[in-house]
């Protein structure tokens, strides 16, 4: 396996959020492979990664691409058309476009999808409803074709590997194709708990997308006078700092043994998003936190039984759910919670991801 070659796409490298922390271990595994990106932003992305010495596509030669690259959605089709070497296995992490990566002939492609593409699917509403009616209007008209387009590349992949039950459906419901299901690594080593006390505040930790709803964290913290304490950055950070009060504080993004220390201290992790798997609320639970999230999705498959779950994204629902979690909360068992997280190791991630490689690459 160590001599297998391998080509990798990813669909850009600009910081480090769940995709990254699953393309990551590969990268160890297959330190000779070779990366493939839209774009990449240098010092972004672990040392295991730069390590590949990403290729990226011509969006890279556009002037502080990384501030905008988000906007060149209609642009990102042309792009993703990259040049694959020779190699035994193409291998891509797609939630965009990388899925359209086209093998060389008689090669498999294995796509690791977190999901069909939201804003052309399942989440259009989230990540426009805010915006003006101009831009609704031109997003509707991009994404008809964007569909098309994003169906009609499904064909260019030999096998799909879904993050969650979840994302196997949408797999099924969008490109008409079955998938096998891989959930994404899990750092139980790094996020461990520690003898420390709980104190008076709930935490968010997320990029600051719309359909993350941090604004629904922040509006129940608000309404119920609790503390809270949000790490990350994003396209909607103005419009959160805008609507927080004085019990909220805003950390930024934070490096990994901060974001464990608030996870050992917090009072419970709150997760009002819809996420394809939701890599943060295990490492939470590892950490022997509880975890408060909305009861779809990725959540529901790993917190379910294990957290606190709220079955309506809206208001009443998380502050109701957050006041039955402070009256339940003595009887939380932490030890329970990191013993589910362990079913997620990185480990496991890596043996169910080489058998797959392996298993194609013959």
């Amino acid at each position: 396996m160590a001599r297998l070659r391998l080509a990798i796409v990813h669909d850009w490298l600009t910081g480090t959020r769940g995709g990254e922390k699953c393309l990551e271990p590969l990268c160890r595994t297959w330190p000779d492979a070779t990366l493939h990106t839209l774009l990449h932003v240098p010092g972004k992305v672990s040392p295991a990664i730069e390590a590949l010495k990403p290729r990226t596509s011509f969006l890279q030669q556009l002037p502080k691409v990384e501030r905008y690259y988000r906007y060149l959605l209609p642009l990102m089709p042309f792009a993703a058309n990259w040049r694959l070497p020779k190699c035994d296995v193409v291998l891509s992490f797609s939630h965009c476009v990388a899925k359209a990566a086209r093998p060389p002939a008689g090669v498999p492609h294995l796509c690791y999808c977190f999901t069909p593409m939201r804003y052309a699917w399942h989440m259009r509403e989230s990540y426009f409803a805010a915006s003006p009616a101009w831009k609704r209007l031109a997003a509707n008209a991009l994404m008809t074709p964007l569909r098309w387009w994003d169906r009609a590349t499904a064909d260019r992949v030999t096998h799909f590997i879904a993050i969650s039950k979840t994302v196997q459906t949408r797999i099924r419901q969008c490109y008409g194709r079955d998938s096998t299901i891989i959930a994404p690594p899990v750092d139980t080593d790094f996020y461990t708990p520690a003898n420390l006390s709980r104190e008076d505040y709930y935490l968010c930790v997320s990029a600051f997308a719309p359909y993350k709803r941090i604004d629904l964290a922040i509006d129940a913290c608000s309404r119920i006078g609790r503390r809270l304490v949000v790490i990350g950055t994003g396209q909607d950070e103005r419009r959160l700092r805008s609507m927080a009060g004085a019990n909220v504080t805003f950390l930024g993004s934070q490096p990994d043994d901060v974001v464990r220390d608030h996870y050992r201290r917090c009072k419970a992790l709150l997760f009002p998003g819809e996420e394809d798997f939701g890599i943060v609320p295990v490492e939470a639970m590892a950490c022997g936190a509880p975890v408060i999230a909305l009861g779809r999705g990725g959540a529901a498959e790993t917190v379910g039984g294990f957290g606190w779950l709220f079955e309506e994204q809206n208001l009443d629902s998380l502050c109701e759910t957050i006041q039955r979690f402070e009256n339940e909360a003595a009887g939380f068992d932490a030890t329970r919670a990191r013993v589910r997280s362990e079913l997620y190791r990185t480990e496991r991630y890596v043996r169910e991801m080489t058998e797959m490689v392996e298993r194609w690459a013959k």
